[in-house]
């Protein structure tokens, strides 16, 4: 992977309870090796409780809550995935439009396993290319998106993976992307 590319860039991740703890990590990690300041914002305004496989896992401390984030001040999104953490995100309209927010901006995103749920919700995905945990297929097809089977996708500027499996060549185009930085070819939002 690249070294310091990101260096400068400022990286939200949304997540909330139930965020498959591995999905968080690893992207965060390859994004802070890389240079970037990550931030994890979050409707919970203390801490968030990782999802580990079969279990809950760790707590991660919130850097900024969810109501205080303003799009404006990052470069681009990270949204890990787990069952209960994009579920509840989607249920939550500043979640949903904060997310929007940086397609409208036309600022790359990378979403891994269920995360593409909270694009569904935005409304996001029509016309795109993506891949995600198998489940959500019908639901990318009915949002009008293009699901592929892949270990990972992009589609100008929009980077994602199935699985926890998927994380190395995930977070080698998540990084990449991000590094591109706006893409005139990111579709703007309606």
């Amino acid at each position: 992977m690249p070294e310091q590319n990101l260096k400068g860039r400022r990286i939200a991740i949304l997540c909330t309870d139930g965020v498959e703890q591995v999905e968080l990590t690893e992207p965060r990690r390859a994004l802070d090796e890389a240079g970037a300041r990550t931030t994890l914002v979050s409707p919970a305004r203390d801490k968030v409780k990782g999802w580990n496989h079969t279990e809950w896992g760790q707590e991660f401390p919130v850097d900024v809550a969810l109501e205080r984030a303003n799009p404006d001040e990052f470069d681009a999104l990270l949204l890990p995935g787990g069952v209960i953490n994009p579920d509840r995100l989607r249920m939550n309209p500043a979640a949903v439009a904060f997310a929007r927010r940086f397609f409208a901006e036309r600022k790359p995103v990378a979403a891994i396993c269920h995360g593409p749920w909270l694009l569904v919700e935005a409304d996001v995905v029509r016309g795109r290319t993506l891949t995600s945990w198998a489940s959500l297929q019908t639901d990318i097809r009915n949002a009008g998106g293009i699901w592929v089977d892949r270990e990972v996708e992009v589609d100008q500027g929009l980077v994602t993976s199935r699985r926890p499996d998927d994380i190395p060549a995930f977070n080698r185009k998540m990084v990449e992307e991000f590094a591109e930085g706006r893409h005139t070819g990111q579709r703007r939002v309606a």
